[in-house]
Formats: structure tokens, sequence, C-alpha cells
């Protein structure tokens, strides 16, 4: 969870340095991807009860508005 939970910093920041929309469309996908794995982990700490609901909530729930303005972002760019 580490790993992808930071990684999706590190697409964000490599994508605001693309050379193209399509270049940055790739980079916010990719930051995506690190995103929805984010979520995966989350949701399986949270069911197999190895880590307090109430302290992954917020956590979780901030994976999915981030998720909700990547989708947007890049759709936006998409429709360019």
């Amino acid at each position: 969870m580490l790993r992808s939970g930071t990684s999706v910093g590190a697409h964000y920041r490599e994508a605001r340095r693309a050379k193209s929309d399509a270049d940055f469309v790739s980079k916010m996908e990719g930051g995506l991807q690190e995103l929805d794995e984010t979520a995966y982990w989350l949701e399986l700490l949270c069911e197999a009860q190895l880590a307090n609901p109430d302290r992954l909530g917020p956590v979780h729930a901030e994976a999915e508005e981030l998720t909700a303005i990547f989708v947007t972002v890049v759709k936006k760019v998409k429709a360019k």
C-alpha cells in the first residue's frame, strides 16, 4: 500500500511535466491505476480486520475523491 499510495503523487508530478496531451493522459492514467490498487489494499485491510475501519475510512474516501478528480481531468484532456 505504501508503494502504490505514494506512487500516485509521483505520477501526478510527472504528468505536470508532460511533453504532450497524450503523455499527460498516460501519466494520469498510471496514477489512476495506483489509486485503484491503493483502494484495493485499504479494502483488504478493513475486510481482514487488520486495521481499524474508522482510521482507514478517511484515507479510502480521499483515494475515491482523487480518483474522481483524475478521471475528470483525463476526460477533459481527451475531449480537447
